[in-house]
């Protein structure tokens, strides 16, 4: 038989050890705050899932696809220039938001002497002040003198992401949704379009953009299929940023005034005022 004190000091040990690991990864994370000025975060491991999740998804979903330890908080840190707000990060940031627990903080680099009021205040207030490792994420949006949008997510092994675009796929895939390969293809399809032609295009490849979204919403109530991708938070935030958006034809306008009615867009929306 197993001594019964023996039984309890074991189970006491286990809780001693619990209690020094969440203790350890709350410190491990205010380390790195104070000592890297750009807020490079670097830790722990993703673990991969091939289940799938829908929009709806609970907290605890988060967990289960990028792992979790006792108070090791997954960090994703954000550079990007004020003078060309990534919009999209911004849409995608409020609906993690609404689904899981965000610690979010908006700062100034020194390649930065002004950000506007708006750009500051972009996530709000942090309505509770908890222990940083009961929240599921972090999200650090740092205002830096950059070309182009760049985020590190907690993994040593994982190399800088850069350009909104691809940040936003990896924002939207917390979301846990999984696509066959032919939607998969056309949500990446519009992602770059919207980047590479609406954006970053001729007049004449702008206009050609505008009429393709316009055939493909007269059959569907978003870009792809009957729900919010990826591909229309990204192409509603470039005819926000070029100001097509007056020019758009109308089943676009009606495709935008959808995008407008849900509150993440609509607080984007006040930015640009």
């Amino acid at each position: 038989e197993v001594d019964p004190s023996l039984e309890a000091l074991e189970s006491r040990q286990e809780e001693i050890l619990k209690r020094l690991y969440e203790l350890k990864s709350a410190v491990d994370g205010l380390s790195k705050m104070i000592q890297t000025p750009d807020a490079d975060f670097d830790v722990t491991n993703i673990i991969q899932t091939d289940e799938c999740y829908s929009l709806t998804t609970n907290e605890a979903d988060l967990d289960v696809m990028l792992g979790k330890d006792y108070g090791a908080l997954k960090d994703i840190v954000i550079n990007a220039n004020p003078f060309l707000p990534p919009l999209s990060l911004l849409v995608l940031h409020h609906l993690l938001c609404e689904r899981y627990k965000i610690l979010s903080a908006v700062h100034t680099h020194s390649s930065v002497k002004s950000v506007p009021e708006n750009l500051l205040k972009c996530f709000g207030e942090q309505t509770k002040k908890q222990p940083r490792h009961e929240y599921q994420l972090g999200f650090t949006l740092i205002w830096k003198d950059v070309p182009k949008p760049q985020m590190k997510f907690s993994v040593q092994t994982m190399c800088p992401i850069e350009g909104e675009g691809n940040i936003a796929r990896f924002l939207f895939s917390l979301f846990g949704p999984k696509y066959n390969a032919v939607t998969s293809t056309l949500i990446d399809s519009w992602v770059d379009t919207a980047i590479f032609q609406l954006k970053e295009g001729s007049i004449k490849e702008k206009g050609a953009v505008l009429r393709s979204m316009n055939a493909a919403l007269a059959k569907t109530s978003w870009l792809v299929g009957n729900e919010l991708t990826v591909a229309d938070i990204v192409a509603w935030c470039v005819l926000q940023q070029t100001g097509t958006a007056n020019a758009a034809p109308a089943n676009v306008q009606k495709w935008m005034k959808a995008c407008e009615n849900l509150a993440p867009f609509s607080s984007v929306m006040k930015l640009l005022k």
